[in-house]
Order: C-alpha cells, then sequence, then structure tokens
C-alpha cells in the first residue's frame, strides 16, 4: 500500500522530469537547424523520432494530472504495479501523437513541394492554415476534447471495463485520440511557422498546458485563437511568418 501511494505522488514528477530531458534532446537535434519546407533534412525515421520526442517534451507536462488520477484510479480498483500500469498508459497516449507525426511527414514534405514549385500558393497556404487553427479554437468540437482533456472521467470509469495485458496501452490510446481532437490545429499552425522552432514549441507547450490545468481555460483559449488569426492576416506582407510554407528559411534564435 505504501509502494502504491509513493508511486501515484512520484508519477507527475517523473512525467515532468521526462519531458524536460526531451527538451534537450530536442535542442541537441534542432541545434543549428533552419526554420524551413520540409523535414529540415531529416529522414523519414529521423523526423519521426524527432517528433515523438517533441510530442513527449510538450505534452507531458499537461498529461501529468491525469496520470495522477490514472494511479489513483488503478490503486482505488485494487490494482497493483501502479507505476508500471500508468507508464502503459502514457506509452498509449504518445503512441496516438507519434501516428499524427506520419501525417505530420507527409504535410512537411508536401509543403516543401509546394513551396519550391508554387511559392506565392505555399505562402497562401499558411495563411489558411494559421487561420483554420485560429478559428477551430472557438469550435464545439476544440469544447468537447478540451473538456475531456481537463476531465477525463470517461476514461477513468471506463479503467473498469478494460481487460487484458494492453488495458492501459488503450486507455492511453483514448485519452490521446482526444488529446489530438484538441491540440491538431495547433500541431498544424506549428508546422507552418516552423515545426522545428523551439520558441514556437515552448509557447504551444505553455498554452496546452495552461488550457488543461487553469481553472478557466477560455481567456487562453480565445488569446490563442485572436493570436493566430492575427498572424494569418499578417502572412501575405511577412511570409517570413511561416517558413514552413516559404522558401526563405529564417535562423532560430
Amino acid at each position: 500500500m505504501l509502494a502504491s501511494l509513493r508511486a501515484r505522488g512520484a508519477v507527475p514528477t517523473i512525467l515532468v522530469i521526462v519531458a524536460a530531458c526531451c527538451w534537450l534532446v530536442v535542442a541537441r537535434e534542432t541545434a543549428g537547424m533552419q526554420s524551413g519546407p520540409g523535414t529540415m533534412g531529416l529522414r523519414a525515421g529521423g523526423f519521426l523520432a524527432v517528433w515523438a520526442a517533441m510530442m513527449a517534451a510538450m505534452m507531458l507536462p499537461a498529461v501529468a494530472p491525469v496520470s495522477r488520477l490514472y494511479a489513483e484510479g488503478v490503486a482505488a480498483d485494487g490494482g497493483d504495479r501502479v507505476g508500471l500500469r500508468v507508464a502503459g498508459m502514457v506509452a498509449g497516449y504518445l503512441l496516438s501523437w507519434v501516428a499524427v507525426g506520419c501525417a505530420a511527414l507527409g504535410l512537411s514534405q508536401a509543403a516543401d513541394r509546394l513551396a519550391a514549385s508554387h511559392p506565392d500558393a505555399a505562402v497562401f497556404a499558411g495563411s489558411v492554415v494559421l487561420a483554420v487553427a485560429g478559428v477551430y479554437q472557438l469550435t464545439p468540437a476544440k469544447r468537447a476534447c478540451l473538456s475531456h482533456c481537463r476531465s477525463p472521467f470517461a476514461l477513468l470509469f471506463g479503467l473498469r471495463r478494460l481487460r487484458g495485458a494492453l488495458r492501459d496501452l488503450r486507455a492511453g490510446i483514448v485519452h490521446g485520440a482526444y488529446c489530438v481532437g484538441c491540440c491538431w490545429a495547433l500541431m498544424a499552425a506549428l508546422i507552418a511557422l516552423g515545426i522545428m522552432d523551439l520558441r514556437w514549441m515552448a509557447l504551444f507547450a505553455l498554452v496546452i498546458t495552461l488550457e488543461r490545468t487553469l481553472p478557466r481555460p477560455a481567456p487562453v483559449v480565445w488569446a490563442t485563437s485572436v493570436g493566430l488569426l492575427a498572424l494569418a492576416g499578417a502572412v501575405p506582407w511577412y511570409p517570413e511568418l511561416v517558413p514552413g510554407l516559404h522558401g526563405h528559411p529564417m535562423v532560430p534564435m
């Protein structure tokens, strides 16, 4: 019982530490890279590896409170090996985002081709992506997914119905799917703004964490929407704002 209590208390701290380590990995792998269209010279395997590290760095702090609730649910149901089971849930959660990385790879490659062949259309596409992301922040779909991410009671109640060796992985995949529904537009905006730009990564990670942890997330949601729409309006005059769809890369700070 004491070990179970310690595991529950340690889970959020461990996830934050893992996230910090992933930030260091991403910073090292992207050092010296210029933001521009495509995959920054990375092959598919390297891109997906960096993407997985990016998602762990950006998302684990936001999922830490959920992981604690999950640990408490496992313990309340008389489960043992709490730490191992939470690790399975977190692995499933990240697996959802790794799957999104496959789509991000395809979009980045398409952005590279578009920027090379039709630069004006690519800049327009970048503006549209940011506008869509800004509008999506205010949609019922975003609110529904964010509500689940903030209060994942369905995940915890469903825990009692899950059976088998992969039950925790399945629970994480379900929760990750809601998180993808909440944040996919922000990730699309990140591709346009510079997928390897640590500044945008850090800002979006902060937005995602605040959306999930603040008592009232509406101001953050609205501010993000307004900011993205403002950027979308500025892109036609300042195409360097979307290096992911602009042929002239900019060097990250």
